[in-house]
């Protein structure tokens, strides 16, 4: 889930550390649809949490709208939560990652806008190590994990520039 440094990262124990976004919304349609199948109420407000946009910000809404949308900002969670598991299950190359990209996601994705988000991706999760060095206590739940306590190890200052050279080669087009 979603954690703000020096919010909620160091008062709350990290239950979703674990679990990719796009997993958590599997699961929350699933327990709309087969847990509380019978519960109207229930289904309904679980239901109507997927159809809103993510957003970490509690600003007012303009106009009756979510101020910021995560996703436009960053990128699809299903791009990113790709991306995660193969840099990090596999130690995969963006280079090779885009290229797995587009051919996962050739019926929503271009070659070009695969490539813009892995690079926001790679620079975020390059520039942002630091929050997760002070990571709260959580479970490990599928075979990657971003913890320090448990497989992931890497220095808070490390560059993604030979990762974002690699991507540079890819060519928009293929």
């Amino acid at each position: 889930g979603w954690c703000t440094m020096f919010g909620d990262h160091a008062a709350h124990y990290g239950v979703n550390a674990g679990i990719p976004k796009t997993l958590i919304s599997y699961l929350i349609r699933w327990t709309a649809e087969v847990v509380f199948k019978d519960e109207e109420d229930a289904r309904v407000v679980l239901l109507d949490i997927l159809e809103t946009p993510i957003s970490p910000e509690l600003l007012p809404p303009k106009e009756g709208e979510i101020a910021q949308k995560t996703e436009e900002r960053i990128g699809p969670y299903e791009l990113h939560d790709f991306f995660t598991y193969y840099f990090l299950r596999f130690g995969f190359a963006p280079s090779r990652i885009a290229r797995l990209a587009l051919h996962v996601f050739e019926d929503r994705y271009d070659l070009a806008t695969i490539k813009m988000w892995l690079r926001t991706y790679l620079t975020r999760f390059f520039y942002n190590q630091f929050k997760r060095n002070c990571l709260p206590e959580g479970p490990k739940v599928g075979l990657t994990a971003i913890s320090p306590r448990g497989d992931w190890r890497m220095p808070s200052d490390a560059s993604p520039a030979a990762w974002l050279a690699d991507l540079d080669r890819v060519p928009d087009t293929l």
